[in-house]
Formats: structure tokens, C-alpha cells, sequence
């Protein structure tokens, strides 16, 4: 009973920041602010990710901004692509660009857009991860693999002009379905939105981690290699 008052104070305590942020920050900041905010929630979401495997695994990673660009990248080609048919992007005209690349094709689809904003930066840590941990890295090895990585794809993308704009990005954009980016609404939506998947992650990462999942993953940070002769399969569990 005491376990259960506890996530009950602990929902309430969650949903009431949620409400504040959604009623309250609205009305006593500018919508500059606002926005800012808006992108500080966003990171936040990313944090909770850092927080799970460092935190609670004990491993350091410098490279959640792999997965988290990958998945703004995904959007960010959605919303490029809202143009009238059969104009391209407004950058790839300054580098030649006169044919959409192909891989652009499938973020004409929303549905495919948050598919991919999921599943590619999903598959990619999970395989990541599997070569990682099959091969027993783990401490500054590891942190030193991960920042690797954010550099290998920080050059990547920073030197395709033609597909993603170089150092300029994804930028720009005016429209969603039919709505003005700029408008005031809509930036209210987008901050909503965010609060309400940043409430939801939590929800998530607070439910892994309060069952058995979670004390694995304390387990491992504690003591890996008597998890691993507990029978474990670590690359499965990372």
C-alpha cells in the first residue's frame, strides 16, 4: 500500500507540472520564451535517455546526439518536402540539385515520417549496441566509442550540402498540414505536444525502471560480470 501511495504522489506530482507548463508558461512568458522552453523540453526527452543508461546502467554515453539528430532529421525531410509538387527544397537548387534524391521519397508520407523518426534511430542503437557490448566495451573504452561516433556522423552530415544542407541544416520551414509554422497557435500545439511526450517518456522510463527490468539494469551497473554468469545475455538487455 505504501508503494502504491508513493506513485500515486508521484503521477500527481507529474501531471501537475505537466498542467503548469501547459496552462501557466503560456500566459507569463513571450512567445519567444515560450519556444525556447519548448526546445529545453525537447532536449529533455533526450535526457532521459542519457539518464537510463548512465545513471542506472553506470555507462557514460557522448553519443545520444546520434539518435536524436537522426530522428530530427527524419521530421525535418517531412517538412522540407512541403512544397507544391514538384519543387524541390529550396536549398538543394543553390548546390545543382535537379532531381529529389531518393531516399527523400518516402518522407512525402507522414505516417512513413514517424515510422522512420522511430525506427531508424531504433535499429541503429540496437545494432550499435550489439557489436558494442558483444565485444564486453564498457567504461572509458566505451564513452570514448560513443563520442567517436558523434563525430563520424557530425562530418557526415555537415559535408552533404546537396542532401541536408551542410552546417546550414534543415531550416526554414512554413508549413504543416496547411498550418503556418510561425503562427502563434501552431507554435502553442508544437510546445503542447512536447510536454506531452516529455510526460510520456518519463512515464515510460519510470515504469522500466521501477520492475525488474530496472533492477537489472542497477545489477548491471553494480556488478556486470555477475550478471552475466547469472545467465543473462548483456547485448539483448543494452
Amino acid at each position: 500500500m505504501r508503494k502504491r501511495g508513493g506513485l500515486l504522489i508521484e503521477v500527481g506530482v507529474v501531471v501537475a507540472i505537466a498542467l503548469s507548463l501547459i496552462i501557466i508558461m503560456p500566459v507569463v512568458l513571450s512567445q519567444f520564451r515560450l519556444n525556447l522552453l519548448g526546445r529545453f523540453l525537447s532536449l529533455a526527452i533526450a535526457a532521459l535517455g542519457i539518464d537510463l543508461i548512465w545513471g542506472y546502467t553506470g555507462l557514460l554515453s557522448l553519443g545520444h546526439g546520434i539518435f536524436f539528430g537522426l530522428g530530427g532529421y527524419a521530421i525535418a525531410i517531412y517538412l522540407k518536402l512541403q512544397v507544391p509538387s514538384g519543387e524541390l527544397p529550396d536549398f538543394m537548387g543553390l548546390y545543382g540539385v535537379t532531381e529529389l534524391p531518393g531516399f527523400w521519397q518516402p518522407f512525402y508520407s507522414f505516417p512513413l515520417t514517424m515510422a522512420a523518426v522511430v525506427l531508424i534511430p531504433g535499429l541503429l542503437a540496437g545494432l550499435l549496441g550489439y557489436l558494442v557490448f558483444r565485444n564486453r566495451l564498457k567504461g572509458v573504452y566505451f564513452s570514448i566509442l560513443t563520442q567517436a561516433g558523434t563525430i563520424v556522423f557530425f562530418n557526415f552530415f555537415n559535408g552533404q550540402q546537396k542532401l541536408f544542407n551542410g552546417t546550414n541544416g534543415l531550416i526554414d520551414f512554413t508549413t504543416l498540414f496547411g498550418a503556418t509554422v510561425s503562427d502563434t497557435k501552431t507554435q502553442f500545439v508544437f510546445y503542447t505536444l512536447t510536454v506531452v511526450f516529455l510526460a510520456a517518456t518519463y512515464g515510460i522510463c519510470r515504469w522500466l525502471t521501477s520492475g525488474r527490468f530496472g533492477r537489472l539494469l542497477i545489477a548491471i551497473r553494480d556488478d556486470e560480470s555477475r550478471v552475466r554468469f547469472s545467465g543473462y545475455y548483456l547485448c539483448l538487455i543494452h
